[in-house]
């Protein structure tokens, strides 16, 4: 069989034809059906224009249908650009301008939006137009390259305009045949699926290890904590971000007992706090797994399936995953126990970035590592914990303070249930510590700052700590730091 992502589907397409494959609560879909509604769409996208290595750009709610689209756009042999539904007309524009896609299917209410982008020059369909009168037909798959491009997706663009990642066949089919195996899928598995699917970790790890092990998919239109603590007594694994975990604690109904027929509880796409880690512990029984992983490479690493699961870290890296730490200025290799910048390598690494190969140059090192971005050192036993991005580093009065140190103290206090440090300017300082956190109950900052004194060394105690009722946060639960640091940027202006 070839070695492309649409014949890795193919392979569970056919290998588990008449097993249910996804759940909704409208209905149920089998491998097969699923594989013959891709068939026919993708018959469809081909008489659309949408030919090998194009580009189909989709921006829709969550549905079954859409994620159909994903897999005929596969079997197109074309690329797929999912985008998230939260995007302005500012930064669409941005996305089609670069991507150049040939279509794009979008919601009812973005049509007007995408004419306008697209200038009459860009093919636009709804989701339910383009499945109206679909051909009985089936397109037959388009094989592709190893290295061809199955999908391109946006980063966040917190540092100048967004990237396209380019992931490739291999990429895709190496990671998720690698956590199949490690995480311990079987096709006996039922996997509480409540993320966005524009997104690597709903799209490109959820279903990817649901398909490829042959599992059945509860797929949920959206994370509410009644609905899933529902379905985990007839499912096996929950993959979440921190924020679904917070909200199982805060819901009284999420007991040792809901929890007790679920295997595997797996956390990612922001940090988990060491905190939320042992309360959940205590309150389900079930220690959950953190990893690690980027747009731009998949999962690089994660706590064991056997083996302990150490709070505030992300395990070692995953088989296959070179991973070590480096200066960022010098890319000098550095010693267990330093702290420095984190560079993998590995086939789940991406390509490069989409018609920007400076940038693609910059991002690697001569040997093939890739520059993540991240800081984070790696310890005796060889776990991988992360400080923070590199470019959240706070450089205050000339001294390097990591984010994580101080957020980890606060994240401890019963009285603190979030925080987000970050650096603003100072005038004296350059860079200032603040600490802005979410209070549980009675909150004092001042005598927080001054317990913190115990701990930290003076140049690391937040110069001021701002309680707010909710963190700003993103569709998959990452504290926006940059919103944050726009907010109080002239916290200090008067000092």
């Amino acid at each position: 069989m070839a070695n492309d992502l649409y014949s890795r589907f193919a392979k569970s397409f056919s290998g588990f034809s008449d097993k249910v494959f996804i759940e909704e609560e409208s209905r149920s879909w089998t491998y097969g059906e699923v594989e013959r509604e891709a068939g026919r769409l993708a018959s469809r996208l081909q008489a659309l224009g949408v030919a090998p290595g194009e580009r189909l750009l989709v921006q829709t709610d969550k549905s079954v249908e859409a994620l159909i689209l994903y897999f005929a756009c596969i079997r197109a042999g074309a690329i797929y650009l999912p985008l998230n539904v939260d995007y302005t007309e500012a930064e669409l524009d941005y996305f089609v301008a670069d991507a150049e896609p040939v279509l794009a299917v979008c919601r009812p209410q973005s049509v007007e939006l995408f004419e306008r982008i697209g200038k009459g020059t860009l093919a636009i369909r709804t989701l339910d137009t383009l499945l109206t009168g679909l051909p009985e037909e089936e397109a037959a798959p388009v094989q592709r390259e190893p290295d061809d491009v199955a999908a391109i997706l946006y980063t966040s663009g917190t540092t100048g305009k967004p990237k396209g990642a380019m992931l490739t066949n291999a990429n895709l089919v190496s990671n998720g045949d690698m956590l199949v195996d490690f995480w311990r899928f079987t096709s006996e598995d039922r996997l509480i699926h409540a993320l966005p699917i524009f997104h690597v970790h709903g799209l490109f790890i959820a279903m990817h290890c649901a398909l490829f092990s042959g599992a059945t998919t509860i797929f949920l239109p959206k994370f509410e904590s009644g609905a899933v603590i529902r379905e985990m007594g007839n499912a096996s694994v929950l993959m979440g971000v921190p924020t679904f975990y917070i909200r199982l604690l805060g819901d009284e109904k999420f007991t040792r007992k809901a929890a007790a027929g679920m295997r595997l509880f797996i956390s990612g796409s922001a940090p988990l706090s060491a905190d939320i880690h042992r309360a959940f512990e205590e309150r389900s029984g079930h220690r959950v797994l953190e990893r690690y992983g980027m747009t731009e490479t998949g999962m690089l690493t994660s706590n064991p399936y056997d083996g302990e699961r150490r709070a505030g870290y992300v395990g070692p890296p995953l088989p296959g995953v070179e991973l070590r730490i480096a200066e960022f200025e010098t890319g000098k290799v550095l010693p267990q126990g330093d702290v420095g910048i984190v560079e993998v390598r590995g086939p789940n690494v991406f390509k490069g970035y989409w018609r920007n190969p400076e940038k693609t140059e910059a991002e690697f090192r001569p040997d093939g590592f890739f520059i993540t971005g991240d800081m984070g050192f790696i310890d005796s036993d060889g776990y991988v914990q992360l400080v923070g991005r590199e470019k959240d580093l706070i450089i205050s009065g000339g001294l390097n303070v990591y984010p994580a140190e101080v957020e980890a103290l606060l994240d401890d206090r019963s009285d603190v249930a979030e925080a987000a440090v970050i650096g603003v300017p100072h005038p004296d300082f350059g860079e200032a510590v603040v600490a802005v956190v979410k209070p549980a109950g009675a909150f004092d900052p001042d005598a927080v700052r001054e317990e913190m004194r115990s701990d930290l060394a003076a140049f690391k105690v937040p110069k001021e700590i701002i309680p707010l009722d909710e963190l700003p946060r993103n569709t998959m639960g990452k504290i926006q730091k940059k919103l944050l640091r726009e907010r109080y940027t002239d916290l200090f202006a008067n000092v």
